[in-house]
């Protein structure tokens, strides 16, 4: 698919997203926990923080909060403490005037979990939250003990040596990198949430409850600042270069680790795609893997139960 024909039919999709009836989305839409803050780099850092036990540490991704794990922590709060970080600039915490780089968002969790005291932690992390997590896993190793992970940025896909190697969706990270058409495609069109979270990720559409949820911290384009700065922090060719350093020096550590790991993975998917689960079964250690079935990415809405049971079961034998 080219550049024209992929903007041209992603175009139609917001079309029919937002003109037409959805579909109840199939996960539940309640968000039954209260957040905590801490103030990391004076600005507030909001968390879900509840049970007791081993800490279970559950970090999302673009454009996403701790919202999209409100299905799954229910599997594991009985048992364990579950924590879920809600990014800075995104959910329910603080949107300072930053630029909402890598490094600014690296800088924030990893003060919350330092200030958190986090021992014997096992990582669930997805999107741009696997990169923070593995990242601050690889420089605690001794604070970190198994790792689940789904639609993760780690090789083979990540870091993509060029936007044709990324398939068709080379051509919208392209766009979206791209001065000015960036900014009217997330900020003024609100495509990140209306059209790549709401239908394009997701095998099931979202119902307009759950929407109400993921949408509220960004009611205006300037709000959405963050949600175009992760995609422009994406890794094509040699740039950014600090970013293409942390994906592979925490993917040196993940691949030599022996802790336990626990990989989710669906088809087509977006970041683990079959041959890339393939080959990370193939090469991590300790790893066992769960294929939940069709999906894209945002697959904790499609599976909440399925990987909810899943954790909690591997959970127990680790």
């Amino acid at each position: 698919m080219n550049r024209r024909d992929l903007l041209r039919s992603t175009a139609a999709a917001a079309a029919v997203t937002l003109a037409s009836p959805l579909p109840l989305a199939s996960a539940p839409a309640d968000f039954p926990y209260d957040m905590k803050t801490k103030s990391i780099l004076g600005n507030k850092m909001a968390y879900v923080d509840t049970g007791s036990g081993r800490p279970v540490v559950f970090l999302h991704g673009n454009p996403t909060s701790s919202y999209l794990w409100r299905n799954i922590l229910l599997h594991v709060a009985d048992t364990h403490r579950v924590i879920a970080p809600d990014l800075i600039g995104m959910g329910q915490s603080s949107k300072p005037d930053i630029d909402y780089k890598y490094a600014d968002h690296a800088a924030h969790l990893h003060g919350l979990l330092d200030a958190l005291d986090l021992q014997d932690a096992v990582l669930v992390i997805h999107d741009w939250g696997s990169a923070l997590g593995l990242d601050w896993a690889s420089k605690n190793p001794d604070r970190v003990s198994a790792v689940a992970f789904m639609e993760a940025v780690l090789p083979p896909v990540m870091p993509a040596p060029s936007y044709e190697a990324f398939g068709e969706f080379g051509d919208l990270f392209k766009a979206w990198q791209t001065p000015g058409v960036g900014e009217k495609m997330i900020l003024e069109d609100d495509m990140f949430l209306q059209v790549i979270l709401r239908q394009v990720g997701v095998k099931t559409p979202l119902s307009d409850e759950v929407m109400a949820h993921y949408t509220a911290p960004y009611p205006t384009a300037e709000s959405r600042a963050p949600l175009l700065a992760w995609p422009r922090e994406v890794p094509f060719g040699s740039e950014p270069a600090n970013v293409i350093k942390v994906i592979n020096d925490y993917s040196e550590w993940f691949l030599a680790s022996d802790m336990p790991k626990l990989m989710f993975h669906v088809t087509p998917g977006a970041l683990i795609p079959p041959q890339a689960a393939d080959w990370l079964k193939a090469n991590l250690r300790n790893l066992q893997s769960v294929h939940l079935g069709e999906g894209t990415h945002y697959i904790q809405e499609d599976y909440p139960t399925e990987i909810g049971t899943a954790l909690a079961t591997w959970l127990k034998s680790i």
